[in-house]
C-alpha cells in the first residue's frame, strides 16, 4: 500500500509543482504559528484561571481553619457560625469542605455524606504531621481540592484538618468559550492565508512561466531566428535565460556547423567525381581519336581522382568512428609509447625525405601507457605528417617525448609556415583549411585535425596548438598514463 501511495504521488503532477510546493510551505507557515498561538493562550488562560482559584480557596481554607483552631471548633461543633462559614463557602465554590480531627475522622462534612467516617489520604497525612497547604486537582470531575492544617498559630500544635472541594467548571466553560473563538478566528486565518499563498506562489513563479513559454518555442525545432527573452525578475532566472541564450546560440553554431559540414562533403565528394566525369566524357567524345599516351594521361588523372575520392571517404569513416567519448570504444592494451613514435617517423621518413624535412626525436622519459594503440598512432601520424606537408625546404619535425605527473606529454613542433591566430580556433573544425590553395597542392581533405583530437578526448586527454605565424607550430598531446574505465 505505501509503495502504491508513493507511486501515485510521483505521478501526480501537482504534487511536485513548485508552485504547489511554495503554496504548502506558506500555508503551514502562515497556519502552524496560529495554532502553535491557539493553544498557548488557552493554556496560559486555565493556567493563570486555575492559579487564582486555587490561591482564592486556599485562602479561604486558611482563614476557616483558623476560625476553627481558635474556636476549638473540633472540640465542641455546637457553633452555628463556623457551621453557616462553612456552608456559605461551600455553596459559593459550589464544593464541599470536610473538617477532620486528629484522628482522620471527619466530624463536619457540608454534604453530610460522609461525616463519622475516617479518610486517611496522603495529603491530610502530610498536614497532621505539620505539612502546610496541600491542593491537587482531579480532572475527571472538574474539581480542585485543598487540604489545610488547623493548627494553634502560638504552640504550633495540629488539631486536624480542613479538607476544601471546589469545582471549576466555570473555568472549563471559559476555555471551551475561549477555545471555540480562538478557533473560528484560526479558521479565518486560515482563509486568508490560503489566499495569500495562492497569491504568492502565483506571483513568485510568474518569470518562470516566461521561462517555460520561450523553452517550448524550440519544442517543434529549432529556430535560429529566435530573440532573446530576458527575464530579470530575480538572479535566478536571469541565469537561467542566460544559460538557455547561451545554448541557443550553441545550437545555432551546431546547425550552421551541421549545414557548413555538409555543404563540405558534398563539395569534396562532388569535385572528385566532376572531375573524372569531365576525363572520361572527353574520352568517349574523343572517340579513336585518342593516342595511347593520352588515353594513359587521362586514366592516371581519373585514377588520381578515385584515390583522392577513396581518402575522403576513409577519413570520413575515421572519424564518425573517433566521434564519441566512450572509453569503452577504446581497444586498450599495454602499449610502449617510445617504440610507436619511433615506427610513426620511420613511417614518414619516406616522406620527409622527399619534401627535405628532417625528422627528429627526444625521449625525455620511457613511457608505457594503456592506450588504443592504432587510435592513438593515426593521432599522432596525422599530426607528424601535417608538419612535413606544410613545411618549409630544409625545415625540421621534432617529436618530444616526456612525463607530466599521471601524464605523458608528445610535443610535435616544426618550423613550417605556421598558423595564423585568427585561425587557431578553427583548425579542428572539419574540413576547415587555413591555406585552401595550399591544401589542395598536397591533398589534405581537412579531416586529420578533427581526426586527431577525437582520438585524444577518446584517451580522456587534451590537445593544445601554439603557433607563429611563417616560423612554426607546436601541437602538445597530454594523455594520462592509466586509463579511466
Amino acid at each position: 500500500m505505501r509503495a502504491l501511495i508513493n507511486r501515485f504521488l510521483q505521478n501526480v503532477r501537482f504534487y511536485r509543482s513548485l508552485k504547489f510546493r511554495i503554496f504548502i510551505i506558506v500555508l503551514l507557515i502562515g497556519i502552524i504559528p496560529s495554532v502553535i498561538v491557539r493553544l498557548m493562550m488557552i493554556n496560559s488562560y486555565k493556567n493563570r484561571a486555575m492559579g487564582q482559584k486555587t490561591a482564592e480557596v486556599t485562602n479561604q481554607s486558611a482563614i476557616v481553619a483558623a476560625h476553627l483552631a481558635r474556636t476549638d471548633y473540633l472540640s465542641d461543633m455546637n457553633n452555628p457560625v463556623i457551621d453557616d462559614e462553612l456552608t456559605q463557602l461551600s455553596n459559593l465554590y459550589d464544593g464541599r469542605f470536610l473538617v477532620i480531627d486528629d484522628s482522620y475522622k471527619v466530624i463536619k462534612d457540608t454534604y453530610g455524606k460522609s461525616q463519622g467516617r475516617y479518610i486517611v489520604s496522603s495529603e491530610v497525612i502530610s498536614c497532621m504531621n505539620g505539612s502546610r497547604n496541600m491542593s491537587s486537582f482531579d480532572e475527571v470531575n472538574n474539581y480542585l481540592e485543598i487540604t489545610v492544617p488547623i493548627l494553634d498559630e502560638v504552640t504550633g500544635k495540629v488539631y486536624g484538618a480542613l479538607v476544601a472541594s471546589a469545582s471549576t467548571d466555570g473555568i472549563r466553560d471559559n476555555v471551551e468559550l475561549l477555545g471555540r473563538r480562538a478557533y473560528t478566528l484560526e479558521v479565518i486565518i486560515s482563509v486568508v492565508v490560503m489566499l495569500i499563498a495562492y497569491a504568492l506562489s502565483a506571483t513568485l513563479l510568474r518569470p518562470f512561466d516566461k521561462i517555460i513559454k520561450a523553452v517550448s518555442s524550440v519544442r517543434e525545432g529549432f529556430d535560429p531566428g529566435l530573440e532573446a527573452i530576458e527575464v530579470p525578475d530575480y538572479t535566478e532566472t536571469k541565469d537561467i535565460m542566460d544559460a538557455f541564450h547561451h545554448l541557443m546560440s550553441r545550437m545555432k553554431e551546431v546547425d550552421d556547423s551541421r549545414e557548413e559540414f555538409v555543404a563540405n562533403v558534398s563539395h569534396e565528394l562532388k569535385t572528385p567525381l566532376a572531375s573524372m566525369k569531365v576525363l572520361s566524357d572527353s574520352l568517349i567524345q574523343s572517340g579513336d581519336a585518342v593516342d595511347a599516351e593520352t588515353y594513359r594521361e587521362f586514366m592516371v588523372d581519373i585514377a588520381a581522382e578515385v584515390d583522392r575520392e577513396n581518402k575522403v571517404i576513409n577519413d570520413l569513416l575515421s572519424l564518425v568512428k573517433l566521434d564519441g567519448n566512450e572509453t569503452a570504444q577504446l581497444n586498450l592494451a599495454t602499449c610502449d609509447i617510445s617504440a610507436m613514435l619511433q615506427q610513426i617517423l620511420k613511417t614518414l621518413t619516406p616522406l620527409a625525405q622527399k619534401d627535405g624535412v628532417e625528422l627528429l626525436y627526444e625521449e625525455k622519459a620511457h613511457v608505457e601507457a594503456d592506450v588504443d594503440e592504432v587510435k592513438l598512432s593515426l593521432a599522432i601520424m596525422n599530426l607528424v605528417e601535417n608538419a612535413i606537408k606544410y613545411n618549409k625546404e630544409e625545415g625540421w619535425v621534432k617529436v618530444t617525448l616526456d612525463i607530466d605527473v599521471q601524464f605523458m606529454v608528445i610535443t610535435v613542433s616544426d618550423s613550417g609556415i605556421g598558423i595564423p591566430e585568427e585561425s587557431i580556433g578553427r583548425i579542428y573544425d572539419r574540413f576547415y583549411r587555413v591555406d585552401k590553395s595550399h591544401s589542395r597542392e598536397i591533398g589534405g581533405t581537412g579531416l586529420g585535425l578533427s581526426i586527431t583530437r577525437n582520438a585524444i578526448l577518446l584517451h580522456r586527454g587534451a590537445i593544445k596548438a601554439a603557433s607563429i605565424a611563417g616560423e612554426g607550430t607546436t601541437f602538445t598531446v597530454k594523455i594520462p598514463l592509466e586509463a579511466d574505465v
